[in-house]
């Protein structure tokens, strides 16, 4: 059952992944735990324009992302909206999210985050509300590789929370 539901992930981000305008609205983070390093390493992918129709609506409606200007102002409103919008506790504790920065690959962006001193992880909450207040129909896909186990869940704007614990 496993292979199936990666299969299912690469072929809806596959089919995400088309240039040009889309009327789908996903966003896709990896979460994964990192225990040598004790660290919890985040990668959140999001489509370029989704995020830049967003950045133009909250902050900066002359905003044009991926052109190679104005890249410390860009980071710092990616870094504010998703520290606003995503939250994550750690053994029922609310975890401090660190930005570490951005990169373009094509039409998506990949946000690096990260949470340090993770001793050991016996539940993880997740709350993830990004591009909610924009599109109405947002789905994001949350897969987790902690303590070996693998989990994924879709958070829509009504369920924006997944909880694991181990």
């Amino acid at each position: 059952m496993k292979p199936f539901k990666y299969i299912l992930l690469a072929s809806l981000f596959a089919l995400f992944s088309f240039s040009g305008i889309h009327k789908y609205y996903v966003s896709i983070t990896q979460i994964e735990y990192v225990k040598e390093k004790q660290s919890v390493q985040i990668i959140s992918r999001i489509f370029v324009d989704d995020i830049e129709k967003l950045i133009r609506k909250r902050y900066d409606e002359k905003v044009t992302l991926n052109d190679g200007q104005d890249e410390v102002i860009i980071d710092s409103y990616i870094k504010k909206y998703l520290l606003e919008k995503m939250f994550i506790k750690i053994n029922g504790t609310p975890a401090m999210l660190k930005f570490i920065g951005k990169e373009y690959d094509d039409d998506i962006m990949r946000c690096y985050l990260e949470i340090e001193n993770v001793a050991s992880i016996k539940s993880i909450e997740i709350q993830n509300k990004v591009l909610f207040d924009i599109f109405e129909d947002q789905k994001n896909i949350v897969r987790n590789n902690i303590n070996g186990k693998n989990k994924t869940f879709v958070l829509i704007p009504h369920k924006d929370k997944g909880l694991l614990n181990f």
